[in-house]
């Protein structure tokens, strides 16, 4: 693909912004105008679509909006060694171009026939003087898993930001169409690369260091056709909180951040149902999915050494979708609890 053509998918997704990232130079740096979330990006249903997995955004439609046109930083990661992995594009490439723009050197990981993906955003990152590293391979591969951890360590010259964010998904209607095959890779991706991804880190994190997690609503509120998805995305919100009590004596932070329905190559790489493309997102309370670019700022704010007090925590970006959630049993109780005087 040629560079115009790249460009030109760069423009689409900077289109998402429209207005409002032609505005921005008018704010204070780091500032936002007051946008109505209802309206800030689109409504409208997506065209059905797919894409042999694990898919390339550039090939989209629309092309999913990473923050291409619209995060400014200011510097809040100046300094910082990062290692994301599924940065390619989706939630991973946001989180790469907000922890670039505020100052970290990032390294980021893909599966190899994602490389154009990787290209287009390593080009506009370069192009910002940004450093970047592209370490293309199979996270359920161990030894990759290791290695890679040692080359971003070696081509970073450090490591202290671990973004835990590539996944596998598939949709299927019953557990009777779950092969042995898909449930090995789900949970080979989800599951074990981040065990394995971790375990290699921490020993080359000193104190300060963060490492992010991506779970997902499907940790509280699985959905039906993403049975083993939704297993590995439980698994992960455990995992960061028992990891969180273990290394907050190495002074490491641990903590997730819980997607609701984000516009990414997972839903059209088989992630969602044959027919069910144009109900992805319209159940919100916001009425759409989300964009990758509205998560940005919850990675970076998690990777800020500035907030040195959270740890052990799962941030929802669900639009409003937690607020339809019954209740647990124990919270019912505690809410009608006799509540202490004084």
């Amino acid at each position: 693909m040629t560079d115009d053509t790249t460009r030109r998918d760069v423009m689409k997704a900077a289109a998402a912004t429209g207005a409002l990232a032609a505005a921005a130079p008018a704010f204070a740096q780091g500032a936002m105008p007051p946008v109505d979330p209802q309206t800030k990006y689109t409504s409208t249903p997506f065209p059905e679509q797919k894409q042999k997995w694990p898919a390339l955004q550039r090939e989209m439609k629309p092309v999913p909006d990473c923050g291409e046109a619209s995060y400014r930083g200011s510097g809040r990661l100046t300094g910082r060694k990062a290692l994301v992995t599924g940065g390619d594009s989706g939630i991973g490439r946001a989180a790469v171009i907000a922890f670039a723009r505020e100052g970290a050197d990032v390294a980021i990981n893909y599966f190899p026939t994602e490389e154009p993906d990787a290209q287009d955003v390593a080009r506009l990152l370069r192009g910002e003087g940004r450093k970047v590293v592209l370490i293309p391979g199979d996270l359920t591969d161990a030894a990759f898993c290791r290695d890679l951890i040692a080359r971003a360590n070696r081509e970073l010259g450090g490591l202290d930001i671990l973004v835990n964010n590539a996944a596998y998904q598939q949709s299927k209607e019953s557990i009777a169409e779950i092969t042995d095959e898909q449930f090995d890779r789900t949970m080979k991706t989800n599951l074990y690369a981040m065990f394995r991804l971790t375990k290699a880190a921490l020993p080359l994190m000193k104190p300060g260091a963060a490492i992010i997690n991506t779970a997902s609503v499907n940790s509280v509120n699985p959905g039906e056709e993403l049975l083993d998805y939704a297993t590995t995305k439980a698994g992960i919100a455990i995992f960061t909180k028992a990891l969180a009590k273990q290394v907050a004596k190495q002074g490491i932070r641990v903590n997730a951040v819980a997607p609701g329905p984000i516009w990414t190559p997972l839903q059209v790489a088989g992630g969602q149902l044959p027919g069910k493309m144009a109900e992805f997102g319209q159940d919100t309370p916001l009425g759409r999915a989300g964009q990758p670019a509205e998560l940005a700022g919850l990675y970076v704010s998690l990777a800020d050494p500035g907030n040195s007090f959270t740890s052990g925590s799962i941030f929802g970006a669900n639009g409003g979708t937690a607020s339809k959630l019954a209740p647990s049993r124990i919270f019912k109780q505690i809410l009608n609890a006799p509540q202490p005087l004084g």
